[in-house]
């Protein structure tokens, strides 16, 4: 009887550490994957500063009566898409990562190719609106920076510790799934190729 006793208390007792190591390392990866999602909003919210500085560049420049509508047009075309592709946290697949950091990629290649094109009009050069707004948009570009690192940070940790023994059995059981990673572009390791012939 008491060898029954003993074996019952056992169980219960391994019962009960294992659910509160289930409990533990549930809510640890809860925890992970939310501040990595917090993270993944500061990362579109640097974007969507960024997306509201280009609108308010693209009315200043259109001021300047004969400058090239192609390039404008460009600007606003790129920055419709980048701000039409959205990503929700929970569901960051390497797909969408990809299609993201390309709609993000066209606005960066059409507002650079915007900044060199406004070499050649001085009126915009010394317009105190455009270097105003130009400044804050290099200071933007930084901050993305910075927020997608951070984001990778997290959501890179995050990865490691579900994919752990005997983290991966828990994040197997409760679904919890590899967050997509920001990468370089393709060809960034190269240099680029800078033209300034705008004929």
């Amino acid at each position: 009887m008491k060898k029954g006793l003993i074996a019952i208390i056992v169980v219960i007792v391994l019962a009960v550490i294992a659910g509160m190591w289930y409990v533990n390392t549930n809510n640890l990866l809860v925890d992970m994957k939310g501040q990595a999602s917090k993270q993944w909003a500061n990362v579109e919210s640097s974007y969507q500063r960024r997306s509201d500085l280009i609108g308010n560049l693209v009315k200043t420049v259109q001021g300047a009566a004969d400058f090239e509508r192609g390039t404008l047009t460009d600007v606003i075309e790129a920055r419709a898409k980048a701000t039409s592709t959205s990503i929700d946290a929970n569901n960051l697949t390497p797909e969408k990562m990809a299609a993201f950091q390309e709609a993000q990629s066209g606005l960066t290649g059409a507002l650079s190719k915007l900044m060199v094109v406004v070499e050649r009009y001085p009126e915009l050069k010394a317009n105190q609106n455009f270097l105003d707004l130009q400044s804050q948009l290099e200071g933007t570009e930084n901050r993305i920076n910075v927020e997608r690192n951070r984001f990778n940070d997290l959501a890179g940790n995050y990865n490691i510790k579900i994919a752990q023994i005997p983290t991966n059995f828990i994040a197997g059981i409760a679904n919890f799934d590899a967050m997509s990673l920001f990468s370089s572009n393709a060809g960034a390791e190269n240099a680029p190729d800078v033209n300034f012939d705008f004929k």
